[in-house]
């Protein structure tokens, strides 16, 4: 399966536990998942406030652990940022990130969001989530 979809991924509390500057243990299944994710035609940005050679440290460690990213920090491989003329926001489909709303629900969890287009929405005080191809289709007088 093939496809163009961007996802970017921190680092530090999302692929390793929160040990910055240090690398802290890989989370689990994270590697699993974002092999799994590139095998299925995703491209995998480094999206991390790690910068010189803790940022070194971060690729070389997931490198070492059977992932290679599409880019690191930027959009698209060799981007050169331009702040007169550019927004520092990434171009990416997906962000996966341990300071999402809500927290980080776990590497399986975030496949399954992934795979089965899962979105949420907001009843009240509560975050529900539905899935894009579970909605039930209207019928009407057409359809």
């Amino acid at each position: 399966m093939l496809n163009n979809k961007k996802i970017a991924v921190d680092f530090d509390g999302t692929i390793v536990d929160d040990a910055y500057p240090a690398i802290g243990k890989a989370k689990i299944f994270a590697f699993e998942t974002l092999k799994r994710l590139q095998a299925e035609g995703y491209r995998l940005i480094l999206w991390t406030y790690r910068h010189g050679k803790t940022l070194d440290e971060a690729v070389e460690f997931c490198r070492n652990n059977g992932v290679e990213f599409y880019a690191v920090n930027s959009s698209f491989e060799g981007e050169v940022f331009n702040p007169e003329n550019q927004s520092r926001k990434l171009d990416a489909d997906w962000f996966i990130d341990d300071r999402n709303l809500g927290g980080f629900p776990g590497w399986g969890e975030i496949y399954n969001i992934i795979q089965e287009r899962i979105e949420f929405r907001v009843e009240g005080k509560e975050v529900l989530a539905y899935s894009k191809l579970k909605k039930e289709k209207k019928k009407g007088l057409f359809w």
